[in-house]
Formats: structure tokens, sequence, C-alpha cells
């Protein structure tokens, strides 16, 4: 089976909306619709038929467009059924560790709580897509609205076991801001320092920097590393436990 085709729509001042479609049965799914008009244009562009919704979590920039979009084109919503009573339109129900099958294209179920308590990731292993909201970013993750530090920090790391080759889909254009910080805590990392140039010439020419690569973000991502002596002691935390390091850090970076 051919890997999924994804395609990234940018909307409102920051977000990604992603398109992902099957070649063999036509189907087409869309993840965290902020709006709906940019997602038909994209989709009618590529003669694609849109037929499902995946929702991340319920906040409106990633479900503003949902029943728009189901009421024009009949498509099933999938979101956390620990979240539904705020998930707009939501159909099916789905929680960690089931699956989700999409055009014969297995989805993965994470529980990622922590920017919500009813926060969920999809991951694609036949299509190394993993589309993760607001849970993790390129260098960054999501502010712990709802949630606690320890849920943010299990979350992520549930994330980071993931292979190396998994691409990131994440909903926002932050990783500029991001690198920024990410340099403040933990400036003596080379292949962090290497990849903030990198970040800057994307930028500069216009171009997204997202998706990542799950193995960069393990690298450089100081989110993923909290449980690494290095940036523990960067932050005036040695041999303290991971949850406090990364509650510092996320602390740091709020005050940034």
């Amino acid at each position: 089976m051919a890997p999924l085709d994804i395609v990234q729509i940018p909307v409102l001042s920051d977000n990604y909306v992603y398109l992902a479609h099957d070649t063999a049965s036509g189907a087409t799914l869309v993840v965290d619709p902020a709006v709906a008009a940019p997602v038909v244009a994209a989709a009618e562009a590529r003669g694609w038929r849109l037929t499902h919704i995946l929702n991340t979590h319920h906040h409106g920039d990633h479900t503003g467009a949902n029943l728009e979009l189901k009421a024009a084109h009949g498509l099933t919503i999938v979101g956390a059924g620990h979240d539904a009573a705020r998930i707009p339109g939501i159909d099916v129900r789905v929680g960690d560790g089931d699956s989700y099958d999409f055009a014969g294209h297995r989805a993965q179920v994470m529980a990622v709580p922590g920017h919500t308590t009813g926060h969920i990731a999809y991951y694609f292993a036949d299509s190394d897509a993993l589309f993760c909201g607001d849970t993790l970013f390129a260098l960054g993750c999501g502010r712990v609205f709802e949630g606690t530090m320890d849920q943010m920090w299990r979350s992520l790391s549930a994330l980071r076991a993931l292979p190396d080759d998994t691409r990131v889909y994440c909903a926002h254009e932050y990783t500029q801001a991001n690198a920024r910080f990410a340099l403040s805590v933990d400036g003596d990392n080379p292949a962090l320092v290497q990849r903030a140039a990198e970040i800057d010439s994307l930028r500069a020419a216009g171009r997204p920097t997202v998706p990542s690569a799950l193995g960069e973000e393990k690298r450089t991502n100081p989110f993923l590393r909290a449980d690494d002596p290095a940036l523990a002691a960067a932050v005036g935390l040695a041999a303290a436990d991971p949850v406090a390091v990364f509650a510092e850090v996320r602390g740091l970076k709020d005050r940034f």
C-alpha cells in the first residue's frame, strides 16, 4: 500500500491544517480544520474527495470548521471519546491504544494530555506520519493549560519513543521563536546551533519548518530532553527528577 499523500495548508496567522489522501480509494482526511475555505480549495485543486476529519483536541483553531465541513461534505469526525462533549460533530470516539482504520491505513491513537486533558495524537506507521496537534512542536511543546507538568512530560516521552524517521506534523509554525528559546537553555548543543541557523534560512526564504523529523527533535528539542543530565545542569537542576526539569524549562519558555 502506498503511503498517504500529505498536504500542508497554512491558515490563520500560524496554524497548519493537513490533508492526508489515500490514492487507492480516493478518500481524504482533514486534520484539525480551523477554517473551511482553504481546506476545500486545496482538495478541489487536487480533485480529492473529503471524507474524514481527525481532531487532536477541542480548541477552536483545530475544530472551528468541523460542522461546516461536515454539513457540506458529510465527513466522519473522529476525536477523543474522553473529550467528546467538546469536539463539535464527533461521530467516532477513540482513546489511548485504539487503532483507527482510514482506507486501510492504521492510525495508532495515543492519549497525550497536558495541553488539554483530552488531547490525542494519531500515528500512521505506514506513512511515517505523526499528527500531534499542540502537544509537540518543532523545537517546542504546547503550553500546559489543563493538565499537569507530569502528564505533559509523560505525553512527550510517549511520542519520543516513536521511530526517528517519524515526520512530526504539528499544528503551528512556531519554530523560529522556539529555536531562540532553545538556544537560551541549550546553547552548547551543536546540533541545535546548526538547526537554528537552518531554520532562520528557511523562514527568510518564506518556507515552512514543519514537518520535522522526530530524530532531529530528540537531539535538539529541550522539551524532549528533560532527562538529559546536561540540560538539567544547564537550568540549575542537576540530578533532579525529569518532571521538575521539564516544569522548569516550560516555565522559562512561558516567561521568555
